[in-house]
């Protein structure tokens, strides 16, 4: 499965209250720019900031969405002042996880299995 590209790595799942990483922040925002070469450079540098999680381009009112991981409110707000250097942004909105209640990385592949 490995060598068809159907397992594209292999990783561990580490405790982020043991390490020091317990707050999650989902940061969305709009931005004026819309062409692909802003895109790119913007997707580039926000890649390259390890808090980040995961990044997503949306649909509808929000452009960028992104999954953020620091330490505390302290260590978001350094997050926040990388982030706003990297490009001008029309608004950036935070939301604090106040609670994980589920969170996996299986895929529903029983999904698939009954369409077939």
């Amino acid at each position: 499965m490995e060598d068809e590209g159907y397992i594209e790595r292999r990783v561990a799942i580490v405790n982020r209250d043991k390490i020091g990483l317990p707050v999650t922040v989902f940061v969305s925002m709009r931005t004026g720019q819309h062409d692909e070469k802003w895109l790119a450079k913007f997707a580039a540098a926000v890649t390259a900031l390890p808090e980040v999680q995961e990044f997503h381009r949306m649909s509808g009112d929000v452009d960028y969405l992104l999954k953020v991981v620091t330490t505390d409110i302290q260590g978001y707000d350094l997050f926040y002042k990388k982030l706003i250097k990297l490009a001008q942004l029309h608004s950036v909105s935070s939301a604090f996880s106040m609670e994980q209640i589920k969170s996996t990385t299986a895929l529903p592949l029983e999904l698939i299995m009954t369409m077939g």
